[in-house]
């Protein structure tokens, strides 16, 4: 699969993979200066990407596990959607979820990007549904851990 990137900024890195077996294309920040987060801010950090993704697929942009659990740095809106029809620059919107301050430096790897299929069901309005052993039972109805 192709898929056209436009560098908004001479500055902006590719997304890359980082092992052989990688799932997820990390992403880079694109900036002059470092971002300070305080416990609890979120900032739309740039990548000075702009990608055309295949009719058929998105991009969903996921917090790296490294700086999640080493800086309590996550993305607000896990995961992240990147249409097939959008052209704008892709943002990641981090949150600083630790006690302490949180610096975003440039070129930083912030977060990861998987391309993934999406399906278009028919959505079909029936008066009742069928039966299964669950049922309605909701949050933590399967067991208690």
């Amino acid at each position: 699969m192709n898929i056209a990137v436009q560098k908004l900024s001479a500055k902006a890195k590719l997304p890359q993979k980082m092992s052989d077996h990688a799932s997820g294309y990390d992403l880079f920040a694109c900036m002059d200066i470092d971002v300070k987060l305080a416990p609890g801010q979120r900032h739309a950090v740039s990548t000075g990407l702009a990608m055309e993704i295949p009719v058929g697929f998105e991009a969903q942009i996921r917090p790296r596990s490294g700086l999640a659990i080493k800086l309590g740095l996550g993305v607000l809106n896990s995961p992240g959607t990147i249409d097939a029809d959008y052209r704008g620059e892709i943002k990641v919107i981090l949150i600083n979820l630790s006690e302490t301050e949180v610096i975003i430096t440039p070129n930083m790897r912030i977060a990861q990007m998987i391309i993934t299929p999406v399906l278009s069901p028919i959505f079909t309005e029936v008066e009742n549904l069928s039966s299964s052993v669950r049922q309605d039972g909701g949050f933590g109805h399967t067991g208690s851990h």
